[in-house]
């Protein structure tokens, strides 16, 4: 059978546009004892694969030109000759950006029976809900009664934060980029919101917004969202850096900040952490992520694209802010 596949076409120079990526068709081989075939149901777009497009040295390999992109997915056994993975079976891989696959079964894992939509191991779920559990609960051990700030937090790892946050017991500052961004986290209970896009001094915002003074901050951004942060951490705070997608589609190194100082004066712990190195504490998190979606304590806002053909273009709106939580894609 034939399957389409999304391929790097180019390397992106700035902010990624459609013309770095193809669409493609491959011929399937047949599906040998042990191995089955897949129908890609759902696959996650996600800022960390702009960093892949670029050919250099990362904590993750780069795309290579020419080959079909790879991410998160969630996709539906159709044939099968694999004991352990029948027909029918709904399967987690990395193997989204296509369509159709054969595989040996190999990093799969089924999903368990659940009444949630499948894309939710995409997003709350899966990698961007691990990621915000494990930068409150292990890496700033924020603790209840804490002043909590968040970037990009309108996002699907922003997002899950800031509820975090709250399910805590912490205060919670987040910064958003629209005025229908900040009324949805209201919404979540937030605290405070501010619409970088709308202040003349983000710094001056944080302050007002955090009179008490920062203790944790959730770095998805860098740049001026960094700096606002510096200048309002309280003393012995925790920065636990996720992101810095301001920088993400820059052609020439950002200047860092001006006032890195502040780590020494107020004695600052800041530390950058890649989700997949905590993963052993994965059933921890899903045990009791899973408890707070069934009660409703955490609500998974999800953005929707439909279609393959349609994957660049909700990967490019990453960066355009055009999502509200996660970011999918519906194939099938």
């Amino acid at each position: 059978m034939q399957a389409q596949q999304i391929l790097l076409n180019s390397r992106p120079e700035g902010v990624p546009t459609p013309d770095n990526f193809k669409i493609a068709s491959l011929s399937l081989p047949e599906v040998k004892e042990g191995e089955f075939l897949v129908k890609n149901l759902w696959m996650s777009v996600d800022p960390y694969m702009r960093g892949r497009m670029i050919d250099r040295e990362s904590y993750i390999a780069p795309f290579n030109l020419g080959e079909v992109l790879d991410g998160g997915a969630i996709g539906e056994v159709i044939e099968s000759r694999h004991a352990e993975f029948p027909v029918g079976s709904k399967v987690t891989s990395m193997l989204g950006w296509r369509s159709h696959y054969v595989t040996d079964g190999n990093e799969h894992t089924k999903l368990p029976d659940i009444s949630l939509s499948e894309s939710h191991f995409l997003g709350v779920l899966g990698m961007p809900g691990m990621t915000a559990w494990t930068g409150l609960t292990r890496i700033s051990e924020l603790k209840a009664g804490e002043t909590l700030f968040v970037s990009a937090a309108s996002g699907a790892v922003g997002s899950i934060a800031c509820q975090l946050g709250k399910l805590i017991g912490a205060k919670v500052i987040a910064s958003v980029g629209s005025d229908e961004k900040a009324a949805y986290l209201k919404s979540l209970g937030v605290d405070a919101v501010i619409n970088y896009k709308t202040v003349s001094n983000l710094s001056e915002a944080l302050k007002e917004a955090a009179q008490e003074g920062v203790d944790v901050y959730f770095e998805n951004v860098g740049g001026e969202h960094l700096s606002a942060a510096l200048d309002n951490m309280n003393d012995h705070g925790r920065i636990a850096v996720c992101g810095m997608i301001a920088q993400y589609n820059d052609t020439v190194p950002t200047p860092g900040p001006s006032n890195l100082a502040m780590i020494i004066i107020k004695k600052l712990r800041v530390e950058g952490f890649i989700v997949f190195e905590h993963w052993a504490h994965y059933p921890e998190f899903a045990k009791e992520m899973g408890q707070w979606l069934t009660t409703g304590a955490v609500k998974a806002e999800q953005t929707v694209y439909e279609g393959l053909e349609n994957a660049s273009t909700a990967f490019i709106g990453l960066f355009e802010g055009k999502n509200c939580g996660k970011m999918v894609v519906k194939l099938a």
